[in-house]
Formats: C-alpha cells, sequence, structure tokens
C-alpha cells in the first residue's frame, strides 16, 4: 500500500520549508533509513529519512521550492500503484501535474483574455523551469524560452506563457537560438534571418553596457528574513547606541586562570572572554531589570529570569539563539551553553524556537575577535537593548599618582530603544556593564 513522506514541522513557528535536494529520485527503491531529502528552515537545514522501504512513486516538490509543513511531499510504495489521492491540494512539482494545470490554463485561454508581461527585460539566473508541451512549443516557434517569465505552479513556463511571448520578443533560428542559450545572448531589433526570425549573426550581449562583468545571484531564504527583520527594526523603534570602554585587565587575568584551570583538569570547560562579559552582562541585567525587557508598544514585558540571546555568525547567515534561565548557570555551565547553542546554529540542527526574537530577553553581539574598536548594534525586536562588545585596544590610563600607562580597553556599544529606556537610565546599565567587567568575581 503506498503511503505518503509528510513534511516534518520543525517548532510551532515554521509554516513552510524550503525543499533542498533530493537524494532519491522517482523510480529508486528506498529502504527505510535512506535519506530522502533535505529541507531548511529560515534559520536551520534538516534532512529526512524513509520511514518504510518502498519505492519512490512521486515527487510533489522540487528543490527550491518552498512547501507548507505537514503537507505530502512524495509517496512511496510498490510500483504501478496510484498516487493521486496524496497529491497536494491539486498543487505539485510533477510534470503530470503541470501539464494538467497547463491544458485548464489554455482552454481558459479562449474565454478570458488576460494582458500579462511574460518577458524578461534582464538575463535571468538559476534554472529555467519549462513544462514539456511548452519546450516543444518554444522550438517550434522559435521562441527563447529562457527568456520568458512562466506563469505556472512554482514559476514554470507553460504554452500560454510561450504563445504570448511569441508575439513580443523575436524569433530565432534554431542555430541562433542554441548560440543564444550557451552564451547569454539576445536578438538585436533588426534581424536578417527568413521570416524576419533573428539569425546567429544578429545577437548581441544582453546588456551591451555591463557585459559579463556581473553576475545576477538571488538572495538566500535566511538573508531575505534578516534583512526584513533589520530594516522592520528600525522602522519600528527609535535606536540610540551609547560607547563606553571598560577597563579590561581583571577580566584577561580570569581568562588566563581558567586556561590553567584547564590543562591541570580542575574544569573542564574551555571559558572563553566572551563567556566572561556575557557573565558580567548578566549580573548588570539583575540589577537593571528595566533592561531585561520586551516593548510592545503600550507595555512592556519584564522578564523574571534572564534569558540570553547570542549573536553567531554561521555560512548561512547570522542567527541569535536564546540560552534560557542563564542567571541560573555558572560560568562553566553558562560557557557550555553558549558553545552548544552556537555549534547548533553553524552545523543547522538548533531548535527554531530558540532562533525566535521573542526567546531572548537580551542579546549580546560581539565582534571582538574581528578587531572591531566600535559598532553600532541593531536590536534584535522586541527586545530593549542590545550590547555591542568590541575588540581589546590599548590605550592611556591615569594609573594614580600623575602616572599615566596603556591599559586593555575593551570597547562596549549598547543600543537601546528610546521607547522603552531613557538615556539615563541606558547610561547607568552601560557603567554596571562596565564595573562588573572590571571588578568581575567568579
Amino acid at each position: 500500500m503506498a503511503i505518503p513522506v509528510i513534511l516534518p514541522r520543525q517548532g510551532q513557528s515554521v509554516e513552510t520549508c524550503i525543499i533542498g535536494e533530493w537524494y532519491k529520485q522517482v523510480g529508486d527503491q528506498v529502504k527505510t533509513g535512506d535519506i530522502l531529502f533535505s529541507y531548511e528552515t529560515d534559520k536551520a537545514s534538516f534532512e529526512e529519512e524513509a520511514k518504510e522501504d518502498g519505492e519512490l512513486l512521486a515527487i510533489f516538490f522540487e528543490e527550491g521550492d518552498e512547501a507548507p509543513v505537514l503537507v505530502n511531499v512524495a509517496v512511496l510504495g510498490k510500483a504501478g500503484e496510484s498516487v493521486d489521492e496524496f497529491r497536494p491540494g491539486g498543487e505539485t512539482g510533477s510534470e503530470h501535474n503541470d501539464e494538467s494545470k497547463e491544458v485548464a490554463v489554455v482552454s481558459e485561454k479562449e474565454t478570458i483574455k488576460e494582458e500579462t508581461q511574460v518577458v524578461l527585460e534582464e538575463k535571468p539566473e538559476g534554472k529555467v523551469r519549462i513544462s514539456p508541451r511548452a519546450k516543444v512549443m518554444a522550438e517550434k516557434m522559435g521562441v527563447p524560452y529562457e527568456k520568458v517569465k512562466g506563469s505556472g505552479p512554482h514559476g514554470r513556463i507553460i504554452a500560454q506563457d510561450i504563445e504570448v511571448a511569441a508575439e513580443s520578443l523575436p524569433k530565432l533560428t534554431p542555430l541562433a537560438q542554441e548560440k543564444a542559450l550557451a552564451e547569454g545572448l539576445e536578438a538585436a531589433k533588426e534581424t536578417s534571418g527568413i521570416g524576419g526570425r533573428a539569425a546567429a549573426a544578429d545577437l548581441i550581449a544582453y546588456n551591451p553596457v555591463y557585459a559579463d562583468d556581473f553576475e545576477v545571484k538571488k538572495l538566500t531564504n535566511i538573508r531575505k528574513l534578516i534583512a526584513k527583520a533589520m530594516h522592520q527594526s528600525l522602522q519600528n523603534s527609535a535606536q540610540l547606541t551609547h560607547h563606553m570602554s571598560a577597563d579590561a585587565r581583571k577580566i584577561m587575568a580570569l581568562r588566563k586562570e581558567f586556561k590553567k584551570k584547564l590543562e591541570t583538569g580542575e574544569v573542564t570547560q574551555n571559558i572563553t572572554i566572551n563567556d566572561l562579559v556575557c557573565y558580567a552582562v548578566i549580573k548588570a541585567l539583575k540589577n537593571f531589570p528595566q533592561v531585561n525587557t520586551h516593548f510592545i508598544g503600550d507595555s512592556m514585558r519584564w522578564f523574571k529570569k534572564v534569558h540570553l540571546g547570542l549573536a553567531v555568525d554561521t555560512e548561512r547567515g547570522l542567527m541569535v539563539p536564546a540560552v534560557k534561565n542563564a542567571d541560573d548557570l555558572s560560568i562553566e555551565g553558562l560557557s557550555s551553553q553558549l558553545s552548544t547553542v552556537a555549534g547548533q546554529c553553524r552545523k543547522g540542527s538548533i531548535d527554531p524556537e530558540l532562533l525566535k526574537p521573542e526567546a531572548a530577553s537580551f542579546t549580546v553581539s560581539n565582534l571582538g575577535n574581528y578587531g572591531v574598536e566600535m559598532f553600532t548594534p541593531v536590536i534584535n525586536l522586541p527586545q530593549s537593548a542590545i550590547l555591542g562588545v568590541c575588540t581589546i585596544v590599548p590605550r592611556p590610563k591615569d594609573l594614580g599618582d600623575g602616572v599615566y600607562g596603556f591599559v586593555p580597553m575593551m570597547g562596549l556599544s549598547l543600543t537601546y530603544d528610546h521607547q522603552a529606556l531613557d538615556g539615563g537610565e541606558a547610561t547607568l546599565f552601560l557603567k554596571e556593564i562596565k564595573e562588573q567587567i572590571e571588578n568581575l568575581t567568579i
């Protein structure tokens, strides 16, 4: 009996996922535990294993498609079994379904006349999706289908698109079509081929001004979400940044002590400068609970516990996982938790619920390892503030009795929502962080 392969839900807030790569194709034999496909949410990537043995009878969503969670994405079973009952809402990534939709569109075309613009003005990027019928039609009519914007499911080019394009695009000879596709060319306004078709000699570059000195790449799903979140943050809050420096001698000394303890086996966790800074920030937040808040318009959430967010740079983009109840942890426990969530982000196995902006009550973004001396971090709304940690730089300081010397100073940049906090409160909180760093005790 045929069984559907369902796209899992990874977290209660996840509604859709992007299909990554299919490791099995229609007709392949599958064993329980075989990896069928990969998929990703806005922050993490996963792989789905087969739950049963069988033949892969159908695939409903192609690589790169955005699919709703908890829907059928494929079917396993025995050869010859019907898969129609498992098709998700009549929209699939299969050729059969595209063709049936195409027939419906073409039949309606006789009664409904719509003016649609289907021709792209610049060179498209990525895989060109076109139904077999449309491709045959394009070749017969001499239409360069790679320049046509599809109106079928998932942007696939269908027969109607080719018919509309044929009325506006110059027709190409077979040789010109091959050359245009291989070299990225288009037909000039004046053509010399038979019947007004563009011959190979009539082809020109898509953009003669820039030629081939650039490449157009689509934004990844995570980059789109980051861009949207950052724009909304600046649009929907009154952000202001205060800068201050902290004497880093004490915290650097603690780092050396923990490093020696790690070597002797007294501790099992590699305590870093960032761990110590986060530990100091948690102490400061306990003394300034008004900063450990969410601003939600006409009210604020005051958290009883510190849920610390940590900005993590990954190959897929910036992620901000939360360490829940961070104020209950020892320095070793905090270091372990920070290391764990950062590693999960880089591997793509982090719990999506921990990446929600609401999961953390305050965030730390450390660019010290990159040598950044000062920056303006953007608040992860609805949080009221975010701390930017900068690199340690030697600066002159009064050592007492008129003696000055160079002291390692750590830059601190606090961005806060002026709707939630006054400037005085923010300044005092930043000063508290400075004092905690300079006088940190474990």
